[in-house]
């Protein structure tokens, strides 16, 4: 697919932004030898590096495959075209390329796949955790524009076939651990050609499962692989996407890992110590009629505002992306036919994805970035296709209803969320298998002239992790997880957003009452709020 039929050219469709310096392509190197990574990746993340209260994008890029490789194999990430990029957002909100200046060019000799974000040393400044296959990097932020690669000292790098990847406190002991989800048993030496008459990417169940990895944070830089005696060494599987949260409301944050061709795992944190996987025993494991699907990416938050977290799965053409309500007790609905999603995705394949509020109606809707993993795959089942549109679905609390957002084809991956220009009304952003990314705009959805009234909050831990991550936010019946992580090799902004439509009377007169439940255990709550505004709250010592 050329370089010309995406994003920045494309004026047609309202719900497509075209942010000026956000020149970034994404390079993936297709060979006629389908080595799997090349269909795979690659991140985005939405953080503000610099705080100065805008939020910048961080946008993970594949890496050099000769055709065959040659081993040991050379990414070529020493190569501009090859680097991960780093753009700042301007107060025009532009976007300025600092990935040189901020010492983010090059990296370790690796296929670069997903990011994580999160401020692991506490100083109020977002850290960044770059996955591929080969290792990972850790790079600090030093507060002054730049990061440093720590990777070494914090004992992080991971080896192997690393996707996404989260930091969340499973401990709750202030300090932000490391979660990484690994893919397959796989290396370029051992790549086979699946297919016939014509060669295409082969299925995971043509290689072994593994374990992925749980890092604790020790403090002082240093991270140390608690996997085994924490439960998660012991099982294997075929992660891709990884999502936090605490579904049974105990106050430990919890672990949903969606596993490709095989059943999907919730981890289960049995007090901070342990996690215990019981997906199938919570009725998350397969699909309503028992079978497995490809599953991709992943969102933990709460679609229909009974205060519990449910979990969207999304998976491949024929399968139907997976929704499963949280019924309470600590077990699950699978709600993919009753809310009209199975019928609006089984002929559709995604990976990244979100559950936020588009419209500002109070509802969480479903953005998700879309295409099949086979390139070739029209030639294997005539009525599905390679490339297809972003899909969204506007929530109405029971079921969901189809928006066309633009007809423009595309091999989507990663999905951020985050509120750039911080007007009250979030985008997305979406990177794309070998082309630029794409810029969502929720703005079109709200009708004009309506009372979309909103609330963004950014929380800011003393006892707690700095980041607040773990935190719940309720305002009303609506209650947001503070968390980075979700969707797919992405990393979104960790403020929580809420919309409220027009419930809550004229502009300039709403208020409502916020509820935060800190991870260290502490609860405050803000009476009198204002809405349509960005709310900073510390947590109280």
């Amino acid at each position: 697919m050329g370089l010309c039929g995406l994003g920045f050219g494309l004026a047609q469709s309202p719900f497509l932004m075209s942010p000026a310096g956000l020149d970034f392509v994404h390079r993936h190197s297709p060979t006629t030898q389908k080595y799997l990574v090349e269909t795979m990746g690659g991140g985005v993340a939405l953080l503000d590096y610099n705080q100065d209260r805008l939020l910048d994008i961080f946008l993970v890029n594949g890496g050099r495959i000769n055709d065959p490789v040659k081993l040991p194999a050379d990414f070529g990430r020493e190569l501009p075209a090859y680097w991960n990029r780093l753009y700042r957002q301007n107060a025009d909100h532009s976007f300025t390329d600092v990935t040189a200046a901020a010492g983010l060019s090059g990296g370790p000799n690796s296929y670069g796949m997903g990011v994580a974000v999160g401020d692991f040393d506490n100083d109020g400044f977002p850290d960044l955790y770059v996955t591929g296959y080969g290792s990972n990097a850790l790079y600090r932020n030093n507060g002054r524009g730049g990061f440093a690669d720590v990777t070494a000292a914090a004992g992080v790098a991971a080896r192997g076939w690393s996707a996404s990847a989260g930091f969340f406190d499973y401990d709750r002991d202030g300090r932000l651990d490391l979660f990484v989800t690994r893919y397959l048993d796989w290396s370029i030496d051992r790549n086979i050609l699946c297919g016939t008459p014509f060669n295409a990417y082969c299925r995971p169940d043509k290689f072994p499962p593994v374990a992925n990895v749980l890092y604790r944070n020790e403090g002082g830089g240093r991270f140390r692989d608690v996997s085994g005696p924490a439960g998660i060494a012991a099982i294997k599987g075929k992660a891709l996407g990884v999502a936090f949260n605490d579904y049974d409301a105990d106050g430990f944050p919890d672990i949903f890992v969606a596993n490709d061709g095989m059943e999907q795992y919730l981890f289960h944190n049995e007090g901070g110590q342990r996690f215990k996987e019981v997906a199938t025993e919570a009725g998350v494991a397969f699909s309503d009629d028992g079978r497995t699907y490809a599953g991709m990416g992943v969102a933990f938050a709460d679609y229909d505002r009974d205060g519990r977290p449910d979990v969207l799965v999304t998976n491949l053409a024929l399968e139907k992306y997976a929704l499963y309500r949280n019924e309470g007790g600590g077990r699950f609905r699978y709600t993919s036919l009753t809310t009209g999603l199975a019928a609006l995705t089984a002929r559709s394949s995604g990976w990244g994805v979100a559950l936020e509020d588009f419209d500002n109606d109070g509802w969480r809707d479903v953005l998700v970035a879309q295409s099949h993993v086979l390139d070739n795959v029209a030639k294997v089942n005539s009525g599905l296709r390679y490339l297809e549109p972003p899909l969204l679905l506007r929530g109405t609390g029971g079921r969901f209803q189809p928006v066309v957002i633009t007809d423009q084809v595309m091999a989507g991956r990663g999905l951020a969320v985050g509120d750039l220009d911080n007007d009250g009304v979030l985008e997305a952003v979406v990177s794309v298998l070998g082309d630029r990314p794409v810029v969502i705009n929720g703005a079109p959805l709200i009708p004009a002239g309506s009372d979309a009234n909103w609330l963004t909050v950014k929380l800011t831990g003393t006892s707690s992790n700095r980041d607040g991550l773990g935190a719940t936010v309720r305002v009303g019946d609506q209650v947001s997880y503070v968390t980075t992580s979700g969707s797919y090799l992405s990393a979104s902004d960790r403020r929580v957003h809420f919309g409220f439509g027009r419930g809550l009377g004229s502009k300039g007169e709403q208020e409502v009452t916020v509820e935060i439940n800190w991870p260290s255990g502490k609860k405050q709550i803000l009476e009198h709020v204002p809405v349509n505004r960005l709310l900073d709250v510390k947590e109280p010592q």
